[in-house]
């Protein structure tokens, strides 16, 4: 009998992994197709197979695919990331499999699209305008009035996303953005949008279902880098109920509601404001598994395969995560503490993305990540004192880069 095989389009560094471990959960053989499979430490740590493949290329995925199909049982075809995700969707109608309607994905991954169906259809967003050159992003911050946020149309992981406070900032990073050191996939197209300012939410959706809201905090501007956040988050059930109907009315607008959505919002002074739209899950959905007991990506696959999920609470406890984030550039000498910290009772996981010796520069995004805590107890206070007391035991040391000698 042929294996039942689930095919993973790329991975993610915070994701991928989780989805190989739950597809074995359920008996499935993953396979992984990626333009570098080498980028992802875990397919050859995990003796996952994996096969070279231009993941760009539709007509070259449905080969490769057609070609597994004659070896193996096709369960499903999925991705833990959205930047393939539409591609999946093409792959899953090729294949008659279930899957994401490709066209809203791609409508939702244009942030300027996804603003302005979000606003035609009611929803509360930041002001925004689009520009594609230095005198369409200075005339637009000043009719939005500083601060302003700079981001590109297209991207994810908060590649090129800023906060301008004033003009020389904007002048900036305009020229960072247009200036080569952004890589466009076609003409450039910024987004210059209104700082929304207040806490920091984000909900987390299966299909037409609000499972749950994290409340979540990012390290120093003029940069956007999760540095903690704790599910479930600390709202009243007015509070709760008003993100998850936005949130809902979000996928209405998109044409979303299959699968995973990662919806962030900010709570401003005119209330829930929704600053993005993800049509997958959340960069880290354990602590939903950890104070719910349920496992989002073994639910999302259930679905890609056909099969009933199962969405309900088995516990209600307080899950906590920190971001360890590097100060300065340099390279990494040494970092330790992890297994004094693992040791902590309470604590759930502790993972380092970086080995020593190795270089950090600092990009403003989700890669400056060196690794992460989390933890979990039956309160709020609990978990952050447990939380604390890890990322206490957690150490590094960056020296400078060496210098050339003249």
């Amino acid at each position: 009998m042929a294996k039942r095989t689930l095919i993973l389009v790329e991975g993610t560094r915070s994701n991928g992994l989780l989805y190989v471990k739950a597809a074995q959960r359920l008996g499935l053989h993953p396979i992984t197709l990626s333009a570098d499979p080498a980028q992802y430490d875990y397919l050859a740590a995990e003796g996952i197979e994996a096969i070279r493949v231009d993941t760009k290329n539709l007509d070259a995925l449905i080969r490769e695919c057609s070609q597994l199909r004659a070896t193996y049982d096709l369960a499903g075809i999925t991705s833990a990331g959205e930047v393939v995700y539409a591609t999946v969707g093409k792959l899953c109608l090729h294949f008659d499999l279930p899957g994401p309607n490709p066209e809203s994905i791609e409508r939702c991954c244009d942030k300027f699209t996804q603003r302005q169906l979000l606003s035609e259809a009611g929803v509360p967003i930041p002001a925004y305008r689009l520009a594609a050159n230095a005198t369409d992003v200075e005339s637009a911050a000043a009719e939005i009035g500083f601060p302003v946020i700079l981001k590109p149309a297209v991207g994810r992981g908060s590649y090129g996303v800023r906060l301008c406070r004033d003009v020389d900032e904007l002048a900036e990073h305009t020229t960072f953005l247009l200036g080569g050191k952004h890589i466009w996939g076609s003409a450039p197209r910024i987004l210059v949008e209104e700082y929304a300012q207040g806490p920091h939410y984000m909900a987390h959706i299966m299909g037409n279902n609000a499972v749950g809201i994290e409340a979540a905090d990012f390290g120093p501007p003029p940069h956007f880098v999760f540095r903690e956040g704790i599910f479930p988050a600390p709202l009243n059930d007015d509070e709760h109920k008003r993100i998850a109907d936005i949130s809902l009315s979000c996928l209405r607008a998109l044409g979303l509601g299959w699968g995973p959505t990662c919806i962030e919002l900010r709570w401003t002074m005119r209330g829930p404001v929704v600053i993005e739209v993800n049509p997958r899950l959340g960069g880290g959905p354990q602590p939903v598994q950890l104070a719910y007991g349920i496992d989002l990506v073994t639910e999302h696959i259930k679905l890609v395969i056909g099969e009933e999920w199962d969405l309900r609470k088995r516990h209600s406890h307080i899950a906590a995560w920190r971001s360890l984030l590097p100060d300065r550039d340099g390279i990494l000498d040494w970092i330790d503490g992890d297994s004094l910290a693992a040791a902590v009772p309470g604590v759930a996981e502790v993972k380092f993305y970086i080995e020593p010796k190795e270089p950090i520069v600092r990009k403003g995004d989700y890669r400056d990540s060196l690794g992460y805590v989390i933890a979990i107890s039956p309160s709020r206070a609990q978990t952050e004192a447990i939380l604390q007391r890890a990322v206490d035991l957690i150490d590094w040391s960056i020296i400078p880069f060496p210098t050339m000698c003249p």
